[in-house]
């Protein structure tokens, strides 16, 4: 595994000949794993509820926002809005709050999805082996979460109140999650937090544990950088377009089978950079809001963060023709999933 030192010395280059090195040897390597392959997906906002305090998030639960959990009737109606763009992954996602969007809530949401897509993936509060297996069982094939940052006393820095101040549990998740038969695992680190290149290589082990313990399940990392939400912003990211090009570029050389995500955080110009080096799943017509789809106006949604690419499916689709990519809706026969 790579080292601490040479991570550092990797990002801290700022010799531009470095940086399209790196880029090179990612591209070919991910020509070669994944040819010109970009998995489509949209993320669909469940419920803002939380009952924990992360000081850089907007849904936290002291943050003065309208809570909303959508109704059986209103996650069709948004649901129905996706499916109609084409998109067939879904991501959908919560504030950390076990009461208001317990097990049986998500497994009622999967069980919906599933009528209109064929890979299924949340991203809430954390679980234990037996609930995952629930939620597998419901449909379910795929879990996200990240650690937000690997540095102990950052984290207990920023992650004030709640079930998230608890390390130890989340960082297990991804564990649990593959011991219930998840089929796809994301991981990931919120760039601006704490040292990304700490981070980074704790990120690394964290993987490379995970591809050794748990070697049939896919997996997939993401890098978002803290973002405003409605222009407000609520802590700072210093990582460049250049140390984040270098992240994505490394990890690919490093792990040539894993997915690597780019939401739509990122400016258009630069998501359609990363296109060439070393991304192969991206959202397409996101909105980070509860109810952004079909239910509520612009003006009276409270955004998880603001987006940068505004593109439609349709517009996404036509810049990754016009690059000589395949857009991939479903990779997979949507199947029963049995524990």
């Amino acid at each position: 595994m790579i080292s601490l030192q040479k991570i550092n010395d990797i990002l801290s280059d700022q010799r531009p000949e470095s940086l399209e090195e790196l880029a090179q040897e990612a591209s070919f390597v991910t020509r070669q794993y994944f040819g010109r392959a970009i998995s489509l997906y949209a993320p669909l906002y469940l419920s803002n509820y939380c009952s924990s305090h992360c000081t850089y998030c907007g849904f936290h639960a002291l943050n003065k926002i309208k809570r909303i959990k959508l109704s059986d009737d209103q996650y069709h109606r948004e649901m129905q809005v996706i499916h109609a763009q084409g998109i067939r992954n879904i991501l959908m996602l919560t504030g950390e709050s076990y009461q208001h969007t317990p097990v049986k809530y998500l497994k009622e949401a999967a069980q919906a999805a599933a009528q209109y897509f064929q890979g299924i993936a949340l991203e809430v509060h954390p679980m234990r082996v037996e609930e995952y297996k629930e939620l597998f069982a419901a449909g379910v094939d795929g879990i996200t979460v990240y650690q937000e940052t690997y540095d102990r006393t950052r984290y207990a820095q920023v992650h004030l109140s709640g079930y998230k101040k608890d390390y130890d549990f989340r960082r297990d998740t991804p564990r649990r999650a593959a011991q219930a038969g998840m089929r796809h695992i994301a991981l990931g680190i919120l760039l601006g937090l704490s040292d990304p290149v700490t981070d980074l290589f704790e990120l690394y082990e964290h993987l490379a544990q995970m591809e050794k313990s748990y070697p049939g399940v896919e997996y997939s990392v993401s890098f978002p950088r803290l973002r405003p939400i409605k222009s407000q912003e609520f802590m700072h990211c210093d990582v460049d377009d250049m140390v984040l090009t270098k992240i994505i570029a490394l990890t690919r050389i490093l792990f040539p089978r894993v997915g690597i995500n780019l939401s739509t955080r990122e400016e258009p110009k630069l998501r359609d950079h990363l296109l060439e080096i070393a991304v192969t799943r991206m959202s397409a017509g996101s909105n980070t809001s509860v109810g952004g789809y079909a239910l509520l106006p612009e003006e009276a949604q409270d955004p998880q963060f603001d987006i940068k690419d505004e593109r439609s499916v349709a517009e996404i689709i036509h810049v990754l023709k016009s690059k000589n990519f395949d857009p991939v809706f479903t990779d997979w026969r949507r199947i029963e999933n049995n524990v």
